[in-house]
């Protein structure tokens, strides 16, 4: 018969390789977790980015618009001033002529 003997460091290599297999095995639990949530955030991120184009286009519309009814209110504002104080109306007022006082008096 063989006179076999087992490594004195065979039960204890068995307990490290087997330390080592359930951590490893949790790291990976752990990868994978990860990789969930980045992805998870990613998506977030992407709508996010989305609603921020989205709120980006309306804002240059609303700009767009805006400059629109500012240049209309220029435009506007330049005639009223046009068509109500001509050039040569003055500050101050005519003078009363002797007609004009005695057709308001009579």
């Amino acid at each position: 018969m063989l006179n076999w003997r087992r490594d004195p460091g065979y039960d204890q290599s068995i307990v490290l390789h087997e330390q080592r297999r359930i951590q490893h095995e949790q790291r990976m639990k752990q990868l994978e977790s990860d990789i969930l949530r980045v992805r998870s955030d990613r998506e977030l991120i992407e709508s996010e980015i989305l609603q921020i184009e989205k709120e980006t286009e309306q804002l240059r519309q609303e700009t767009a618009r805006l400059r629109q009814l500012n240049a209309r209110e220029k435009a506007l504002s330049a005639l009223i001033r046009q068509h109500c104080f001509p050039p040569e109306c003055s500050s101050i007022p005519p003078q009363a002529t002797e007609s004009d006082c005695e057709s308001s008096w009579s």
